[in-house]
């Protein structure tokens, strides 16, 4: 009988000891999720950048290189030797210089649209991951490069409403095969204003100048104001008049047609708010242009033509790194929730993943120049998995499963791996990557030999030839495979064969998450 009473009393006093232990653990871990949001069961947040990944850094020293391939204009320490000075008077029946900027593809065009879309993007990956490219000596040719062409998208705006957005006729363009050095057709202008507005360009253009003043904020203050300055108009010119320019100018859409300009609104105003933290831009995203333009709910490929799966990333940043105090929060939260959808879909072993992938697991969407869609997409993800690593946030959730950060940075992986080689082909679409990788590029300067005597007609024999390209287009990130997964080398098949700079610009964003791993910043400024 005693003896039971004394364990009966020793067994109380322990529960009580547990029930105390537990209660204040729960406090602690509550305190903690206070503090900062993060979640027990996360991964540790990284530190500063780690020793380099090999494979990763030369790819991105070689894909850098496309950028400085693809310059118009008098160059600047060229380190391409087979390039030279070009187009040395674009703008000149506008009186204006835009002879910098870049060339749009394996041709001469410089389309505005596209060539904005680029220098938002580099922004982005400079912003996010300078110090991973800092590692490697990649940040300060990223900014060159850059620079390079925000000097021509401020040229290219010389009044509040007005706006350069092409310069050459493709038409005449492309009946000609001549090196950018030996150009002799015209190059006339194209412009949007209040009279033919073209909203979706004109707020790509404000994006990427408020994303680079944020680049130079630091290095060069008067150049960043610059540069939001002429953001903030372009922005007000692209909302107060409204209208497609694929509609307004109908020869643009036959290369870079636009399917709609709500995206680029939320789009830059998005960057604006980033950039300035005027509370107007961010409430601007979040308002009844949300209701308009969101889409939410609805997962989509993020492109040189929709920018709203890279606008709902950009977004969850707030909602991950500065939620505080912002108003419309519910808004804020349906861009995070089509941000996790679009993950989602991105992982291949997610219930919602998409079935749009080849056999060996790239994603794919179109034939004409595929490589766009999934380098975009693994970017996106390896930026989400790191917003979450740097947060605490220790998973997000697919119809009931969860994943964690790591499982959208092998997604990622597996995505750029494929593209420098692991794939079926055992090809890199990477061009001077590697030992095997296209020879046939479609790209009239590298096609045609430095010293040769060609004008527009009779450099046809070059595209034509049976020899590969006697210059390296090094970076270029070519069009890609087929969904069964081949690719022909062959200069005339421009649907897999040409590069393009905005390639360059995902490429490049890609590789330099994933060159090493570091936490992200929690603010641009």
């Amino acid at each position: 009988m005693g003896e039971k009473s004394r364990k009966g009393g020793w067994c109380g006093w322990i529960i009580v000891l547990i029930v105390v232990a537990a209660a204040a653990g729960a406090i602690v871990v509550l305190v903690k999720k206070k503090h900062n949001g993060s979640s027990p069961d996360a991964a540790p947040v990284p530190g500063p950048p780690g020793s380099p990944t090999k494979k990763y850094a030369d790819a991105l020293k070689t894909a850098m290189q496309f950028f400085d391939v693809q310059k118009s204009g008098k160059l600047v320490n060229n380190k391409i030797s087979w390039r030279g000075d070009s187009a040395v008077k674009d703008g000149s029946p506008a009186k204006l210089d835009l002879s910098k900027g870049m060339y749009d593809a394996g041709d001469h065009m410089k389309f505005g649209f596209p060539m904005a879309y680029t220098a938002t993007v580099l922004s982005w990956a400079i912003l996010e991951y300078g110090d991973q490219m800092k590692v490697v000596d990649q940040l300060e040719p990223a900014q060159d490069s850059l620079k390079w062409i925000t000097d021509y998208l401020i040229n290219a705006h010389p009044k509040d409403n007005v706006l350069y957005i092409q310069v050459g006729d493709p038409d005449a363009d492309h009946k000609c095969w001549d090196r950018p050095e030996d150009m002799t057709e015209e190059r006339p202008l194209i412009q949007i204003n209040a009279s033919v507005p073209g909203t979706e360009v004109a707020a790509e253009t404000a994006a990427a100048m408020a994303a680079a003043s944020l680049v130079f904020k630091s290095s060069d203050s008067a150049y960043s104001s610059d540069l939001l300055k002429h953001s903030k108009q372009l922005f007000t010119f692209a909302d107060k008049y409204r209208g497609s320019y694929s509609e307004n100018i109908p020869e643009v859409a036959t290369y870079y047609n636009s399917t709609g300009y709500g995206d680029e609104l939320l789009w830059a105003a998005s960057w604006l708010y980033h950039a300035t933290g005027d509370q107007s831009y961010y409430d601007y995203a979040t308002g009844k242009n949300a209701d308009s333009f969101g889409n939410f709910g609805n997962p989509t490929w993020f492109s040189w033509d929709n920018k709203l799966a890279g606008t709902q990333v950009l977004l969850s940043r707030v909602s991950f790194f500065d939620s505080k105090g912002t108003s419309n929060s519910e808004t804020l939260q349906e861009y995070r929730k089509t941000a996790e959808a679009v993950m989602c879909g991105l992982l291949p072993k997610s219930p919602t993943a998409t079935s749009s992938r080849t056999d060996s697991g790239l994603i794919w969407i179109s034939e004409w120049n595929a490589l766009q869609h999934p380098v975009a997409s693994a970017f996106l993800a390896v930026l989400y998995s790191d917003y979450m690593l740097t947060s605490r946030t220790a998973k997000i959730t697919c119809n009931g499963d969860a994943y964690t950060p790591s499982d959208l940075r092998k997604f990622a992986i597996s995505q750029a791996d494929y593209v420098l080689g692991d794939n079926p082909s055992k090809m890199s679409y990477l061009v001077g990557y590697g030992d095997n990788y296209p020879q046939y590029v479609h790209h009239r300067g590298a096609s045609i030999p430095e010293d040769a005597d060609t004008s527009c007609k009779d450099g046809w024999k070059w595209l034509d030839s049976t020899e590969p390209n006697p210059n390296v287009a090094t970076g270029a990130l070519v069009g890609g495979p087929f969904l069964n997964e081949t690719y022909i080398d062959s200069r005339n098949n421009s649907m897999q064969a040409e590069p393009t700079t905005y390639n360059s610009a995902v490429i490049v964003g890609l590789l330099s998450g994933l060159v090493t791993t570091s936490s992200v910043v929690q603010s641009f400024t």
